[in-house]
């Protein structure tokens, strides 16, 4: 596993949950960005399951309605079906959650932390253009009504290709594969199509943002 592709999925999952500011965010241990995604990764797990109890109590209602009405039943059916999705997604997150302080542990763990903070720090000091430039690429889509997912890796895969010198391909492959794992089924779609949006307005413009200050893999 590549050093900076854990640090995208590290900074993807933190994000929400470190502070802001610069300064407290340089100071933060790979403990804590650790921390804080699998913080992020539980509590998607409980809203799954939540979601799941939900569903599965509609479906059981459902249920108890066919014995006089058919529909029913394949109104239950479907919200059945729905809440093994949803567990299924939860069982995910926290097969994440326990998987992923080891990886962090086969990583470079000090490359891990450097480009994760490195775009972390980044993405919060040029927020607004970078938000300005997505907006400008979001077909009947306002960035702050997007699920948190889609937003931070659209966020991410900006910052890396604005700033950081990661080569267009890469940056859009990696928040692919990424959207593969975290969102849902459209997901991964939706962001290659605003990404390549994004790429078409970086082409048409001057090169703007300094170049790569951490080197290594991609």
């Amino acid at each position: 596993m590549r050093a900076r592709q854990i640090s995208r999925e590290l900074a993807l999952l933190a994000l929400s949950q470190l502070p802001s500011s610069p300064e407290r965010l340089a100071k933060q241990e790979l403990y804590n960005l650790v921390l804080a995604a699998v913080r992020t990764l539980t509590t998607e797990a409980h809203e799954a399951l939540e979601t799941a109890a939900m569903e599965l109590d509609r479906g059981y209602q459902q249920l108890l309605k066919s014995e006089t009405q058919a529909a029913h039943v394949e109104s239950a059916q479907v919200m059945v079906r729905a809440a093994i999705e949803q567990v299924q997604v939860a069982l995910n997150r926290l097969g994440a959650a326990i998987d992923f302080p080891e990886r962090i542990q086969l990583a470079n763990q000090t490359n891990v932390r450097a480009y994760a903070l490195e775009i972390l720090e980044c993405l919060n000091a040029h927020r607004a253009e970078i938000d300005q430039l997505l907006e400008a690429s979001l077909v009947d889509w306002q960035i702050q009504r997007l699920v948190r997912v889609d937003r931070d890796l659209l966020r991410i895969a900006t910052t890396e290709m604005l700033y950081l010198g990661t080569p267009e391909r890469v940056a859009i492959n990696e928040a692919v594969e990424l959207a593969k794992l975290y969102g849902d089924e459209e997901g991964h779609r939706f962001i290659n199509g605003v990404l390549r949006r994004v790429v078409d307005q970086l082409q048409s413009r001057p090169p703007v943002g300094g170049v790569p200050t951490v080197t290594g893999d991609t």
